[in-house]
C-alpha cells in the first residue's frame, strides 16, 4: 500500500529541538552502550558511570535549543572528560588494559568521537543558517554513506556483514546498493540537513530488516526535483498505520519488540524536513514484505550554489 504523507505536524518547542539534533542524540546513546560494554568486561556495567552521566546530561540538554548548541560548543571538553574517565578506570584496572575487548571498545569510541567532530560541524553550521544547501562531490557523499554503515557494522560486534557486491554476500550478511545521480555531472547540491534525514532512513531500514535483508537507496537530481528512494525487505508497517509513524515517538505495533538506541522519530524527522523545504514524502510499504520510502525536494537553483 502506498500513501502519500499529507498530515500536518503538531510538534513542541522540544521535540522540534530535538529533531535537530537527532544525530547528537543517536551518538550519545552509541556512545552509552561502548561505555556498559567496557564495565561488564570489567566486572561493573556502572564502571564508567562519570561518563555514562555526562552523555545523560547531554542528551538533557538537547530538547532545549539554546542549551543544545551550548553544549554542541563545547563537546572538546566532554570527549577529554570521557578520555580521562575511561583512563582512570582502565589504570585501576591495569591487568585487563590489554585485553582485546577493551582495546576493541576504546578503538570504537575514538571512532565515534571523529563521527561525532563531523556531527557537530554539521549541526553548528546549520544552526546559523538552518535551511542552508551544500554542494558535495558525489564520490565524497557516496565514501560517507558506506562510512555510516561501516560504523553500523562495528557496533554490532560481529552479529552481522554489510556487503555492497552480491556476489560478496553470505546468507546472514545485508546487502546494501547505494547510488547516487545528477544532473550536474560528478557533484549534487542539496539541502545540508537532507544528509541527516538519508542517514536516519538507511539505518532504520536495517534495523528492521532481517539477517541476510536487502536495502537499496538512490539519490538523484534530474534539474527539477530531488528524488531520494530507500526501500528495504524489511518487517514492514502495518497498512492501518502508516500515515500514523510520522508522528513524535510513534513506532508500528510489529516492531515495539525490537530494541533501538535512537530517538524513535527518524521518520518524524523526514518528513519534517521533507515539509520545510515544499517536497512531498510517500510511503510504501506491505506487513513482512518491506518498506519504500520516497522524498521529492524542489532543486534549488544552482545560481550561487556553493
Amino acid at each position: 500500500m502506498k500513501v502519500e504523507i499529507t498530515k500536518a505536524l503538531s510538534l513542541s518547542d522540544e521535540q522540534t529541538s530535538l529533531l535537530e539534533m537527532h544525530s547528537m542524540l543517536n551518538i550519545m546513546n552509541v556512545l552509552v552502550g561502548e561505555f556498559y560494554q567496557i564495565g561488564h568486561l570489567l566486572g561493573n556495567k556502572k564502571l564508567l558511570k562519570e561518563s555514562i552521566s555526562h552523555c545523560s546530561e547531554i542528551v538533557s540538554a538537547l530538547s532545549d535549543r539554546r542549551r543544545a548548541i551550548e553544549r554542541t560548543n563545547r563537546i572538546d571538553t566532554s570527549k577529554q572528560l570521557i578520555r580521562d574517565n575511561i583512563r582512570s578506570v582502565l589504570d585501576a584496572k591495569r591487568e585487563l588494559f590489554d585485553s582485546e575487548q577493551i582495546q576493541e571498545h576504546t578503538s570504537n569510541i575514538e571512532s565515534i568521537f571523529n563521527i561525532l567532530d563531523v556531527r557537530v560541524r554539521e549541526l553548528l553550521a546549520r544552526a546559523k543558517e538552518p535551511e542552508m544547501w551544500i554542494r558535495h562531490e558525489i564520490r565524497t557523499l557516496t565514501t560517507d554513506f558506506i562510512n555510516v554503515f561501516t560504523a553500523i557494522e562495528r557496533n554490532a560486534k560481529g552479529r552481522y556483514r554489510i556487503v555492497y557486491n552480491i556476489a560478496s554476500k553470505h546468507s546472514l550478511d545485508y546487502f546494501v546498493n547505494f547510488n547516487i545521480n545528477s544532473i550536474d555531472g560528478d557533484t549534487i547540491y542539496i539541502p545540508a540537513v537532507l544528509h541527516d534525514v538519508m542517514r536516519d532512513l538507511i539505518a532504520n531500514a536495517r534495523k528492521y530488516t532481517d539477517l541476510g535483508g536487502t536495502i537499496i537507496a538512490g539519490l538523484d537530481d534530474d534539474g527539477e526535483y530531488l528524488c531520494y528512494v530507500v526501500e528495504d525487505n524489511g518487517r514492514g508497517i502495518p497498512s492501518t498505520q502508516i500515515e500514523q509513524v510520522v508522528d513524535y515517538g510513534v513506532r508500528a505495533e510489529n516492531v515495539k519488540d525490537k530494541e533501538t538506541k535512537g530517538g524513535g522519530f527518524g521518520l518524524t524527522k523526514a518528513y519534517f524536513i521533507t515539509r520545510q523545504f515544499n517536497g512531498r514524502m510517500w510511503i510504501e510499504s506491505e506487513e513482512s514484505q518491506g518498506t519504500i520510502i520516497t522524498i521529492h525536494i524542489p532543486s534549488r537553483s544552482r545560481a550561487g550554489s556553493r
